[in-house]
């Protein structure tokens, strides 16, 4: 139970079926389908033989009939059937049609006497998520037993007045029903209603978030001139960028703690924005720190930025792990000292020795790799800073509207100009000789090349797809491409073997990077011009865009070659949407259609707590409906004080316990 996360009675109450048999209605023999799961009521035509196959395979077999025909039925291993079915006697049997058209057999189907059925069938049934230790039936019955005991004890978390206006069941009921529904209609009354508790809950939770936030005090910077930044540049910006820079400076100016989320595109000009911010706080005679998730990103970064603030006399430093403890000492010291003006860093910036003059602005990159605890811990390094978070992954604006219910969000909707839309194929293995000509044909025009190689999501990887990566490198750089520079990168090399060969990419000592999703490959290289994904169809779409998102960033024509030998049009279909759009918000629109919420993200923190129950891809009008409803509550009891409101704090307390590190 512990391993699924079940610690408590209360955690098994909510731990809820994945699927449903519905073992309501018996057929009749003659209009059996072969291969569908059902009930039958049929009497057993005679006595159960008992036959030895070999040492360890005994078989029980009998005849079993209805008005309309007979059905031969089998038991493996389970020689007490023998006994225990009785010739003349009738049963109910639940299980998988099999034989033939002509006749119809069932192996080890579950039964019962139809005098007293109502246990096993003649109802709904309940299907859990399991580990190994633990069967459907002893699950059940757990959670049977903690309903009949303490069912009548469930706190109602919704306010009285919510579940009349929202005509919704009780908990008691609700909880009842979602693990033995008594029929399809109270399934769907149970899961309306805990769907919109779910939904109301994290609505509430969020916007208690930001009404707390917006009563704290913040530092107040006034609005500089921000002419005199711009005109250090050598290119215009977007009006999406200037909007994204105007919004910062208006909430760093506003008094308040700002947190804002800057989501745009791959290459829509984000570090610009943050480039900016640090200078708007610079101006106020303030530092700020830039947190990265990998030490490649974080020296890109450095680079990028230096480039930008130094000629208006800011000074920027860098913080990384691998750097030396006295080179680490130098750079503690400037920070406290006030010499260094921003400070680029990976994780080493939560270090104890980190200690700010006047921090006054936090920016964290791709905002879903760190928990709520570590960027707690840099922000607490200075008084009450203002945050920035950027991300590159598009969210879909419908899920946006739940996950970021803490954050001001500025979107970037344009690209700036002279960035070339990439072009798009899908192949199968017959243009295999083809592309391989092709990427001679760029690495002999001077342009560099990914190629991704499949592999299942971080947590599912398996030893055979790891192996899979590095036998394809050996192909390729022995055989297939012999004369070219290969070099590899995936999630299980040491950090300084990673380092290097992605260094040499970068640096365009390689040609050919082969590489895994496992591992951040979000390092910049204007000079890769195309990206190739092997079986394309094993990744979700934003994963797919994501990792297109790497080329096209010089002004060299790119291309995205995506191998897939998926024979099913739905897959091909899914494809498809890559080739027709570059705008990533759609593709993840259509990326939540198709995988739902939960795979949206793979494995890696984004800042939603778990869903149990709700389906933002398919509860869309529940959760406006739950967002109304949180509203309305607390436009009337803005701190959820009242007594009808105390469960609902309870509840809200308890979601930011079971998910301090998932929030953000």
């Amino acid at each position: 139970m512990n391993k699924l996360g079940i610690r408590t009675v209360r955690d098994l109450i909510g731990y809820f079926p994945r699927a449903y048999e519905d073992r309501t209605a018996a057929k009749n023999i003659e209009d059996l389908t072969l291969g569908e799961t059902v009930c039958i009521r049929a009497m057993a035509a005679e006595s159960p033989k008992l036959s030895h196959i070999r040492s360890g395979l005994d078989l029980v077999k009998f005849r079993a009939v209805d008005e309309t025909g007979s059905i031969d039925i089998t038991y493996f291993n389970q020689s007490y059937i023998k006994d225990a079915i009785k010739q003349g006697e009738e049963y109910i049997f639940y299980g998988k049609v099999d034989g033939t058209l002509l006749q119809h057999t069932m192996a080890n189907p579950l039964y019962e006497l139809a005098s007293t059925a109502g246990a096993a069938t003649g109802r709904i049934v309940p299907v859990y998520s399991l580990t190994a230790g633990l069967s459907q039936k002893s699950m059940m019955n757990t959670v049977r037993n903690a309903l009949d005991k303490y069912g009548d004890a469930l706190p109602d978390y919704l306010p009285e007045s919510v579940i009349e206006q929202n005509n919704l069941c009780s908990a008691r009921n609700a909880y009842e029903n979602i693990h033995f529904p008594l029929d399809s209609i109270c399934l769907g009354m149970a899961r309306q209603r805990l769907v919109f508790e779910e939904l109301f809950t994290i609505a509430a939770a969020m916007k208690l978030m930001r009404s707390n936030r917006a009563s704290k005090a913040g530092r107040i910077l006034d609005i500089p001139d921000f002419n005199e930044f711009y005109d250090t540049l050598e290119f215009n910006l977007t009006n999406a960028q200037k909007r994204a820079i105007d919004d910062a400076a208006r909430d760093m100016s506003s008094g308040r703690p700002m947190n804002r989320l800057i989501q745009g595109d791959v290459g829509s000009g984000k570090t610009l924005i943050a480039a900016a911010c640090c200078w708007d706080a610079w101006y106020g005679g303030c530092q700020s720190a830039f947190m990265a998730p990998t030490e490649i990103l974080a020296k890109q970064h450095y680079n990028s930025l230096s480039d930008l603030l130094e000629p208006l006399d800011m000074h920027v430093g860098l913080l990384t792990g691998s750097m030396t403890p006295k080179q680490k000492q130098d750079v503690y010291q400037k920070l406290s000292s006030g010499e260094i003006d921003l400070i680029i860093g990976t994780h080493a910036l939560l270090s104890e020795g980190v200690r700010f003059s006047n921090l006054a602005l936090v920016i964290t990159d791709e905002q879903h790799r760190f928990g709520v605890q570590q960027r707690a811990t840099l922000t607490e390094k200075g008084d009450s800073p203002h945050v920035l978070v950027m991300s590159a992954t598009p969210i879909p604006r419908t899920l946006a509207l739940i996950i970021y219910g803490d954050l001001d969000v500025s979107v970037i909707d344009e690209m700036p100009p002279g960035r070339k839309p990439v072009e798009t194929f899908i192949v199968d293995e017959r243009y295999r000789r083809r592309i391989n000509d092709f990427i001679e044909k760029l690495v002999g025009e001077g342009r560099q090349v990914f190629i991704i190689c499949p592999m299942v999501e971080e947590g599912e990887t398996s030893p055979d797809d790891l192996k899979s990566a590095e036998e394809y490198y050996d192909s390729l750089a022995n055989y297939v491409f012999p004369n070219l520079r290969v070099a590899l990168v995936h999630g299980k090399m040491p950090t300084k073997e990673k380092d290097a060969a992605m260094a040499l990419f970068s640096s365009g000592q390689a040609d050919i990077l082969v590489a895994t999703t496992v591992v951040e490959i979000g390092v910049d290289v204007p000079n890769a011009a195309l990206m190739i994904v092997e079986n394309a169809d094993r990744f979700g779409l934003s994963q797919l865009h994501q990792l297109r998102g790497r080329v096209g960033r010089g002004r060299h024509a790119s291309y995205c070659v995506l191998f897939s030998g998926a024979a099913g049009e739905t897959s091909r279909e899914r494809l498809e949407i890559m080739r027709k759009t570059n705008d990533g918000f759609i593709i993840a629109e259509e990326d939540l259609k198709i995988r739902g919420p939960g795979d949206f993200f793979g494995s890696r923190q984004h800042g939603l707590p778990e869903l149990r129950i709700a389906n933002l891809a398919s509860d869309m009008a529940v959760l406006r409906q739950a967002q109304d409803a949180a509203d309305r509550v607390l436009a009337a009891d803005p701190l959820l004080s009242s007594d009808e409101n105390r469960n609902l704090m309870d509840q809200i307390a308890h979601l930011f316990e079971i998910n301090a590190e998932k929030l953000n």
